[in-house]
């Protein structure tokens, strides 16, 4: 297992210890090599971010510093057009053809996947790791038909197998919940330094310390 890279996509804006500790107990449970947290340059499928790129990259580095494993990717942010993980997946094969990868993605993400870009040929590049909370388990019978017969097909139960094949196998990992909102932190740290006080303990000191001197996510005036 100490071969396959695990991708963990998303806007981090910002990052916090809800996306830091599931990269963490993900590969702490899988055994990975590490798992790669890459800020989506360009959100298909939601609203563009509040901050920047580079801002986002920037925080995600130090939010990675803290967890051994974990490395932040800039790819997406550095690239034009719509972030892709097609794209981006076969990026990362063009640099490294011979490792396979694991996409963590949750359950309610998994469950739309059929939505996404080329979904069909992610297959093709990658494994899915789909994170649930214990106790709530992704429902097959919810799926659409052309993603249910994927899930039956590719559903895995050993680890191993991940290893052994470069992509195309599905696996289940309960994580342990980490109920921290990206926008009820920006709601918070739009209120300025008495935000800053209220968010300590949800994201790094880092990234606290970096959202404060670069003044991001307070709400505008005058």
């Amino acid at each position: 297992m100490k071969r396959i890279v695990g991708i963990l996509g998303g806007t981090f804006d910002p990052i916090h210890y809800g996306h830091l500790r599931m990269a963490a107990d993900v590969r702490a449970g899988l055994g990975l090599a590490e798992i790669r947290l890459i800020p989506a340059g360009d959100p298909p499928h939601r609203a563009p971010p509040v901050a920047s790129g580079a801002d986002r990259l920037a925080m995600t580095a130090l939010g990675c510093a803290e967890f051994e494993g974990l490395t932040a990717d800039g790819r997406e942010v550095a690239r034009t057009g719509p972030s892709y993980t097609l794209a981006t997946l076969e990026s990362i094969h063009g640099e490294e053809p011979g490792r396979p990868l694991a996409l963590l993605i949750g359950s309610d993400a998994f469950a739309a996947l059929d939505a996404w870009y080329h979904w069909e040929r992610l297959f093709t590049l990658t494994h899915f790791v789909v994170v649930e909370r214990p106790g709530a388990p992704l429902d097959s019978a919810a799926l659409s038909p052309s993603l249910r017969v994927q899930w039956e097909r590719r559903l895995t139960t050993d680890p191993a197998r991940l290893a052994r094949q470069m992509a195309g196998s599905i696996i289940r990992q309960t994580i342990t919940p980490q109920p921290i909102s990206a926008s009820e932190l920006r709601a918070t740290l739009a209120l300025g330094d008495a935000g800053l006080t209220q968010v300590r303990g949800l994201l790094p000191r880092s990234v606290v310390a970096y959202i404060k001197r670069k003044q991001l996510y307070r709400a505008q005036t005058g």
